[in-house]
């Protein structure tokens, strides 16, 4: 092969290798989040992401111990561009976003090597972070805006009167109160209407309407609360929807029939119900 053959194959090579390293773009569907809209310096790229209108993640807390927070999810995967001369280290990007949370008026709940679990709070609203950082000095960062899920699906009339036909009790999920408060949520609206068809397809039925909590706060609490909820479902099927009050008792169980373990937050959510006990 000629000199001037072996210039072009070198040209050839050289140029190859330069396209190799060229700047990586976004990927075009996604962005940073605007809790943290810059980036690790060194020139990153986000390779990928996912965002979900309601999902969960289960966050690390403490060793072994995790939490599940259930809201708007996102994630997001950065990557250095190949020609990064320097890239951080694991606790230079794990700290990076452990300052930034403190300085917002967040907390660090939990790091370790390669992981840091942040909480923040912005405008009433509770944000949770987990920074994911590698040696190469890729990190990644999934984040859940903790609220609660628009509830779309909710038990029928039919379903309901099936469950006290049955069991002569049903558990209603689909009633929702704040914590430690007795005022029906909104979104329980459509719960609230179905217990009310319920009633008026069935004009010789009498509902006991039992509040049920779980085991957080103390025992007499409990037990006011669960009866205070349990009297609002009463008010609103008498008030709202004309169901005679005499067909319709209350009652507070407090934190005395759970039906699943307090230890751990799924067990105390199924021990948050609203039942309906056949007279």
């Amino acid at each position: 092969m000629g000199k001037r053959t072996w210039g072009w194959a070198c040209l050839t090579i050289i140029l190859l290798a330069g396209g190799a390293f060229a700047q990586q773009k976004d990927d075009r569907n996604c962005k940073d989040h605007p809790l943290f809209p810059d980036r690790m310096p060194g020139d990153y790229w986000i390779r990928s992401c996912k965002s979900s209108q309601f999902d969960a993640f289960a966050f690390t807390v403490a060793k072994g111990k995790t939490e599940t927070v259930e809201g708007q999810y996102w994630y997001l995967s950065y990557y250095p561009q190949a020609t990064a001369q320097q890239k951080p280290s694991e606790l230079m990007i794990q700290r990076n976003y452990e300052n930034a949370a403190v300085k917002a008026g967040g907390a660090v709940v939990y790091s370790e090597k390669g992981k840091s679990t942040l909480k923040l709070t912005q405008d009433g609203k509770e944000t949770w972070v987990q920074v994911g950082a590698e040696f190469t000095g890729k990190y990644s960062l999934t984040i859940v805006q903790k609220e609660a899920m628009e509830q779309v699906v909710v038990m029928d009339a039919a379903a309901l009167a099936d469950g006290l036909k049955t069991t002569g009790h049903i558990a209603v999920y689909d009633i929702l109160f704040d914590t430690g408060k007795s005022d029906i949520k909104p979104e329980s609206a459509a719960a609230i209407a179905e217990i009310a068809k319920l009633l008026q397809s069935d004009p010789v039925l009498k509902l006991h309407v039992v509040g049920h909590t779980d085991n957080e706060g103390t025992l007499d609490g409990n037990l006011k609360l669960s009866m205070a909820r349990s009297q609002a479902v009463v008010a609103a099927l008498t008030g709202s929807h004309g169901i005679a009050a005499a067909r319709l008792g209350s009652f507070g169980c407090g934190q005395y029939a759970p039906v699943a373990s307090n230890d751990t937050p799924d067990g105390r959510a199924k021990n948050r119900r609203v039942e309906l006990v056949k007279q």
